[in-house]
C-alpha cells in the first residue's frame, strides 16, 4: 500500500516558489505536441513580425498568469476533486506557456520582463479567490477562462495574414480555455458578484498594454 506523503508548510513554500522560478525563468516543457507541427513559417514584414510577437507576448504573459491563478487556488481548495481539477488544468497551461515562448523564439522575441510580477500578483489573487470557498473558486475559473477566450479570438482575427503557426496554437488554447470553463461549471462553480469580473478586465487590459510591450 502506498502512502501519500505529508509536506509540511516549509516543503510546500520550497515547491510553490520552485514553480514560481520555474514558470517565470525556466523553461516549460508541454505534455502535448505543439498544435503549429510541421506548418510552414509565415514570410512576416519586420512591422507584421513585431505585432505577432508583442501578442504571443500577451499570451505567454496571460499563462504565467494562469499557472500562478491555479497553483493558488489549488493551494487553498477544500474538496480534493477541486484541487485535482486545478490541478490538472494548470499541467494544460503549462503546455500553452510552452507554445507560446517556442513561437516567440520563431519570432526572434522572448517573454515579458514583468513576468516575475505578474506572477507574484495572480498567486495572491488565486489564493484569495480559492479562500472564499470551492464554489467561488471554480466561478473564478470560469470568469477567468471566458475573458481568456475573448482576448484569444481578439489574436485570432488581428494576427498578420498567413501566420498560421501562431494561428494554430490560439486556437488549440482557445478550445482548452473553453473547455477548463465548462469543466468548472459542472463541478458546481457560482457566478461572482458584478464589480469582480469588471475589476478582472481592467487588471487584463493593463497586463496586455505592458506585456506587449515589454
Amino acid at each position: 500500500m502506498t502512502v501519500a506523503r505529508r509536506y509540511s508548510p516549509l516543503d510546500r513554500i520550497l515547491i510553490e516558489a520552485q514553480h514560481a522560478l520555474g514558470t517565470t525563468l525556466g523553461s516549460a516543457r508541454a505534455e502535448r505536441a505543439n498544435p503549429a507541427g510541421d506548418l510552414p513559417p509565415a514570410r512576416l514584414e519586420a512591422a507584421e513580425r513585431r505585432h505577432a510577437a508583442g501578442l504571443m507576448r500577451i499570451n505567454h504573459t496571460g499563462e504565467v498568469c494562469a499557472q500562478a491563478l491555479y497553483v493558488g487556488q489549488a493551494a487553498v481548495a477544500r474538496d480534493a476533486a477541486t484541487r485535482a481539477q486545478l490541478e490538472h488544468a494548470a499541467q494544460e497551461e503549462t503546455d500553452h506557456l510552452a507554445w507560446c515562448a517556442d513561437r516567440l523564439r520563431e519570432l526572434d522575441s522572448r517573454p515579458s520582463l514583468f513576468n516575475p510580477l505578474f506572477y507574484a500578483g495572480s498567486y495572491a489573487i488565486g489564493l484569495a479567490a480559492g479562500l472564499r470557498g470551492d464554489g467561488w473558486n471554480l466561478g473564478f475559473v470560469v470568469e477567468t477562462e471566458r475573458q481568456v477566450e475573448a482576448h484569444l479570438e481578439e489574436h485570432l482575427a488581428t494576427l498578420p495574414p498567413g501566420d498560421d503557426r501562431s494561428r494554430a496554437i490560439l486556437r488549440t488554447m482557445k478550445a482548452d480555455e473553453a473547455r477548463h470553463a465548462d469543466e468548472a461549471l459542472a463541478a458546481g462553480a457560482r457566478t461572482l458578484p458584478s464589480p469582480i469580473p469588471r475589476l478582472m478586465a481592467l487588471t487584463s487590459r493593463l497586463m496586455k498594454a505592458v506585456a506587449y510591450r515589454a
